[in-house]
């Protein structure tokens, strides 16, 4: 394994500094560069640079024209391109389309440093800089657009980003197997429209090419960007072939081209993730960010641990499915245990641990061991409606890791604040894990998700069961009772997700004060690419079953469902009286104890006490949502 000496070069002058005349690779990105394993570009660019190859960053280049991309001159082998942690108009604009104040990936919160579309945008200034030469393209941007997709700021179906883009190859997925491969061949002369049988990988052929994967389907674009029923089909046929072990090509025809997904590439084994985490990573933003307040982002993940990849969980709303894969991998208890030592030796580090986690906390290996020769299964989920009679729930060597890791010198605690997937924690017959992680890892609030209490919304989900929160909940407060505590839960709910009407936002508001917590935040669904939830707001179809979904798209009727969420601010209550009386709910406007809103008297109300749900009263304030790059992988 090679040293490297700092940061990778940012600009010409620190390239030169290293002596290299030009690089193998420019890296363009819609983020800062934040040398830290929680960001793909900076795992991808040291994989690269641990594989021999010289890789400069080019970082928020300025896009109104091509001169930035000429910062390090012509690359030897192609320009890397991604349009950052996560989609670029998930970054700009909140789900009410508003443009937003703030982006966690710039220094110092700065908006407007990356284009809408980022990733369509730099790649065609790269063709206006240098015209035909490599340009591979990869990140979430891409991942999820990779297929004819629904757009939800355009509200139309548009294009694969690849077509828009004018990129040669799209990588989708974790890259760094894809990548050095792709890397490897242009190094051998291999030309970048020659590379057609990397897994992983997205390209634009000829209808007579050859095509070197079985194919699963081929769709015509001209068809799903106005047939909702195919495009909801076509999605459902993609979804089943996301697995490495079974799943074939994919194909969609745009006028005289034909774009192939090949299937997708193997996920890393324990030992490939353990020597990507043992790179040397600088573990913090670029020092020429420091005037600016530095990037926020960092402050989420720069003293946390990353120790699983996947999630058999499949909520519908998340796009880890498309991505990352519902197949789990995990590091080897004695890769996170020295990147606990990396981080107890930091100069800021105060002795606390904020997440040992991943997408979910708490998985660190396959549902079943069927999964490791048969794939994970297609028409069914691992954990919803009811966890799988196959599942194995056993949390032993995660207990096992975070045991090692407190024992770490210099670190005094170890807080678990990824998602925990309380089905799979009730499903494991031994409680311990349970226990340890009420004593031992809560910051004093538990976030987790139920996002809904009514079982029509939560199959529309890929939830389980209303009743499994709550007995999950009972025995929380159980066990934080027995250790003497006084310990919360922050239950993520989410608004006008398809499936969900009026009628199942009132019996949420019932339960939210039946239960005494009034949210001081809560989601609406955002219908962002590669979920099979945006799916469902687009056709009304669920993509995985065929059946029809009730969709409210209306913007005044998603109003009136968030507004029954937070039922008790005052400048809701006329939203909520309407929505009650749309409902045939009337009887919930008034004065007695159920009574969510008062009636109409011209005068304001006062706003209830707001709690999390809780052990016993309390003013403690309930946490806002994390930065948006925790949220993305699970929305």
């Amino acid at each position: 394994m090679k040293n490297s000496s700092g940061f990778l070069p940012l600009n010409r002058a620190e390239m030169e500094a290293r002596g290299w005349d030009r690089p193998d690779f420019v890296y363009v990105s819609g983020d800062a560069y934040v040398d830290h394993p929680s960001f793909g570009v900076s795992i991808i660019s040291r994989v690269l640079e641990d594989a021999g190859y010289r890789v400069a960053i080019l970082a928020q280049p300025d896009y109104k024209s091509c001169d930035a991309f000429r910062e390090f001159g012509k690359p030897r082998l192609g320009f890397l391109v991604t349009a950052g942690n996560i989609d670029s108009m998930v970054a700009h604009y909140t789900v009410a389309k508003k443009k937003r104040n703030f982006d966690y990936y710039t220094p110092g919160g700065a908006i407007g440093k990356r284009p809408d579309r980022a990733l369509i945008v730099y790649c065609n200034r790269i063709r206006e800089a240098y015209g035909d030469i490599p340009i591979i393209t990869g990140g979430l941007e891409a991942s999820l657009r990779r297929f004819a997709h629904y757009d939800y700021w355009d509200n139309k179906v548009r294009r694969s980003i690849l077509v828009d883009s004018r990129a040669d190859l799209l990588t989708y997925g974790m890259g760094e197997k894809i990548l050095v491969r792709i890397a490897d061949l242009l190094d051998k002369g291999v030309p970048v429209k020659k590379i057609r049988d990397v897994r992983g990988t997205v390209y634009l052929a000829k209808p007579e090419d050859k095509i070197f994967f079985p194919v699963a389907a081929t769709f015509d674009y001209d068809i799903l960007k106005t047939d909702k029923a195919a495009y909801a089909e076509a999605f459902g046929i993609q979804y089943r072939n996301q697995d490495a072990i079974y799943g074939k090509a994919i194909c969609e025809k745009y006028d005289n081209k034909l774009l192939v997904q090949n299937p997708p590439m193997p996920p890393l084994e324990r030992e490939e993730l353990d020597k990507v985490y043992a790179l040397p990573y600088e573990r913090n933003y670029h020092p020429s960010y420091e005037k600016a307040g530095g990037v926020p982002g960092i402050a989420e993940v720069k003293f946390s641990i990353t120790h699983n990849r996947g999630c058999f969980g499949s909520c519908n709303f998340c796009a880890l499915a498309f991505h990352q894969g519902r197949t789990v991998r995990s590091r080897s208890i004695k890769s996170v245990v020295e990147e606990a030592k990396k981080i107890a030796l930091l100069p800021d580090f105060k002795g606390y641990i904020h997440d040992v986690g991943g997408p979910t906390a708490n998985f660190r290996a396959p549902a079943c061991k069927k999964q490791l020769t048969d794939g994970v299964c297609a028409g069914r989920k691992c954990l919803s409606p009811k966890p799988c009679p196959n599942l194995v729930a056993d949390h032993s060597e995660y207990m096992e890791l975070l045991r090692e890791v407190e024992s770490v010198p210099g670190i005094k605690k170890v807080f678990i604040r990824s998602g925990i997937r309380f089905d799979y924690l009730l499903a494991d017959p031994d409680d311990s894990f349970f226990r340890k992680l009420v004593k031992d890892h809560v910051s004093g609030q538990l976030k987790v998700a139920p996002e809904h209490c009514s079982d029509a919304v939560l199959t529309c989900m890929g939830k389980p069961s209303f009743d499994v929160y709550e007995r999950f909940r009972k025995r929380y407060f159980e066990l934080t009772k027995e250790v003497g505590k006084e310990q919360y839960l922050v239950p993520y709910l989410m608004s006008s997700h398809p499936g969900s009407t009026l009628k199942d936002a009132v019996e949420l508001a019932l339960y939210l004060k039946k239960n005494n917590y009034a949210p001081e935040q809560v989601q609406d669904f955002y219908p962002t690419p590669g979920t099979a939830s945006t799916v469902m707001y687009y056709t009304g179809i669920n993509p995985l079953t065929g059946k029809s979904v009730y969709v409210a798209t209306d913007y005044h009727e998603k109003q009136l469902q968030r507004a029954l969420l937070q039922y008790s601010v005052p400048r809701n209550a006329p939203l909520v009286r309407e929505a009650l009386k749309k409902a045939g709910r009337e009887d919930l406007i008034g004065f007695g104890k159920d009574c969510l809103v008062r009636p109409d008297s011209g005068k304001s109300v006062p706003t209830n006490t707001r709690q999390t749900q809780k052990s016993k009263p309390s003013k403690k304030p309930q946490n806002k949502r994390p930065a948006p790059h925790k949220k993305q992988k699970k929305r």
